[in-house]
């Protein structure tokens, strides 16, 4: 059986998110059309002001809803550690062993995928270092073959720079991702880092 096409859209709009499947989004158009229209109404606003005034820090790449984000405004601006999605800083600021500030690649490089150097903010990286005052640039990409070629490749173009490169240690799982990484191991992972 075929549904109507108001709740065809809208399965097939909640079957583009990263893991859901036609039977979840279903489940999902179903829930909505079984709220209140008030609910309803929030759900799409709360959409909407999201796109409106969620952008990229000018600063570290990370999302916020102002032009610098609070991290850029506060805090260590001579120790930089490069993440690879926004995801990442949320993981390592809930060790709370991190006090200096950020820069979000989004993505990292992969020959395979077609993502090369200009394909992430690793120009952005640069400049920052260029405009001075940072003595640190900590890499905390993935343990996978992707985040240790882009690891490799920002120690390389870095130390010549007269900044440190240091790579978090080797408390995470190889192959694994930041966001599900406890708080514990990567505060660890923080405070053991290693020159590269």
């Amino acid at each position: 059986m075929e549904y109507i096409e108001p709740i065809s859209r809208l399965i097939a709009e909640f079957s583009k998110l990263p893991g859901v499947g036609k039977k979840t989004a279903a489940r999902y158009a179903f829930s909505v059309i079984n709220m209140p229209l008030e609910s309803a109404e929030n759900f799409c606003d709360a959409i909407m002001k999201l796109k409106e005034s969620v952008r990229l820090c000018k600063e570290c790449g990370n999302y916020t809803d102002q032009e610098v984000c609070d991290i850029c405004k506060t805090r260590d601006k001579s120790v930089i550690c490069v993440v690879k999605e926004p995801r990442d800083v949320i993981a390592l600021e809930k060790t709370k062993s991190f006090g200096g500030v950020y820069h979000v690649l989004h993505g990292h490089l992969s020959p395979i995928e077609g993502i090369g150097v200009s394909d992430i903010r690793i120009k952005e990286l640069l400049e920052r270092i260029q405009a001075g005052g940072v003595k640190e640039v900590i890499i905390a990409t993935g343990t996978d073959q992707a985040g240790e070629a882009t690891a490799l490749y920002i120690a390389m173009l870095v130390k010549p720079l007269g900044v440190k490169a240091t790579r978090i240690a080797r408390g995470l799982p190889s192959g694994s991702n930041l966001e599900y990484t406890d708080e514990a191991t990567l505060s660890r992972a923080l405070t053991d880092r290693k020159e590269i």
